[in-house]
Parts: C-alpha cells; sequence; structure tokens
C-alpha cells in the first residue's frame, strides 16, 4: 500500500531518531528532533530505509472480521491519501469514496512476524468463514480486462498471431 510520506515520517519518528544517531548525523535526541523538522535530505533518506524494515497493518473500521486488519510492505507516496490495490478492497468493505483507515506499526520483533506471517495480504487470499476467495477482480479492472481485450474491428494489426513473444515484438517494433 502506498503510505503519505507525511504520514510515514510521523508513524516512523522513534525509529528515523535511532537511525539518524546510529548514522552519526546526530548526537541527542533533540538534535534528531530538529533534524526531523526541518525536513533535511538525510532524514528522507533514512525514512526510505527505514519504511523497508517494517510492515505497517491497515485497520478499517468497523473491524467485523480478521481480514478488517491486514499488513503491508508500504511504499512512500506523495499526496495526502492512503494508497490501496483495489484487489484488497472487498476484505476491508472499502470504496474509493474517502473511507478512512487507522495505520499501525507493530513493534515488537513477535509483532512484526505474526504481521508478515499472519496478516500480509498476500497470505490472506481466501476467506476463513468460507472458503472462498477474497481478492477478485471487480468494477475497475473487470471493465479494464474487458477493454485490453476487446475484438477492435479495422485496427492496425487485428487478427494476426505469433508464434512466439520474440516474432510479435519484431511486429511491434
Amino acid at each position: 500500500c502506498g503510505i503519505p510520506k507525511k504520514m510515514a515520517l510521523e508513524l516512523f519518528k522513534p525509529f528515523i531518531y535511532n537511525k539518524l544517531e546510529l548514522l552519526g548525523y546526530v548526537t541527542t535526541i533533540k538534535s534528531a528532533r530538529k533534524m526531523v523538522e526541518k525536513g533535511t535530505k538525510e532524514v528522507w533518506d533514512v525514512l526510505e530505509e527505514v519504511v523497508t524494515e517494517y510492515p505497517v497493518i491497515l485497520n478499517r473500521a468497523p473491524t467485523l472480521h480478521r481480514l478488517g486488519m491486514q499488513a503491508f510492505e508500504a511504499v512512500l507516496i506523495e499526496g495526502k491519501a492512503i494508497q490501496l490495490h483495489p484487489l484488497v478492497c472487498m476484505a476491508f468493505n472499502a470504496d474509493f469514496d474517502g473511507d478512512q483507515m487507522a495505520v499501525h506499526v507493530p513493534l515488537s520483533v513477535e509483532a512484526q512476524t505474526e504481521a508478515r506471517v499472519l496478516m500480509m495480504s498476500t497470505n490472506n487470499i481466501l476467506s476463513p468463514a468460507n472458503g472462498g476467495p477474497v481478492i477478485v477482480p471487480t468494477q475497475d479492472i473487470v471493465l479494464g480486462l474487458y477493454y485490453m481485450t476487446r475484438e477492435r474491428i479495422f485496427a492496425r494489426g487485428e487478427g494476426k498471431a505469433f508464434s512466439s513473444i520474440d516474432e510479435a515484438r519484431i511486429a511491434y517494433d
């Protein structure tokens, strides 16, 4: 999922302070706090590094079942909105009309392991209630797939078949 940089900066502040001190950019927490407030290049570089070390857990209230909280590898993005892949929306009962979600960072090693092993969205493809798929293409994805694969009569290259990928690349070039 995509986490806005300013939100990630707030979530990961303690880890950033620690990393800035370990890398020798600062000697005290107070100076680390000032450096983060200024938003120097080093702070953003450290944030990029720290984000890769921890999973984040997304929760959309009301949490009616265990799939209402799922873990993701965070990707830093510009803007102010959390980006969520459309395939996981069904588990959260989420849509894109301004739903609010909470973001959590597991602190202990045990919590991080649990998030990676049990809560990661890639490990929660089937519903625990009925065994049916939770990650299913809907709405825009289905429309996009239809549009990309529909027959285009009289379009350039329509009706051609290729025996290999190389042959298709040659024809494309």
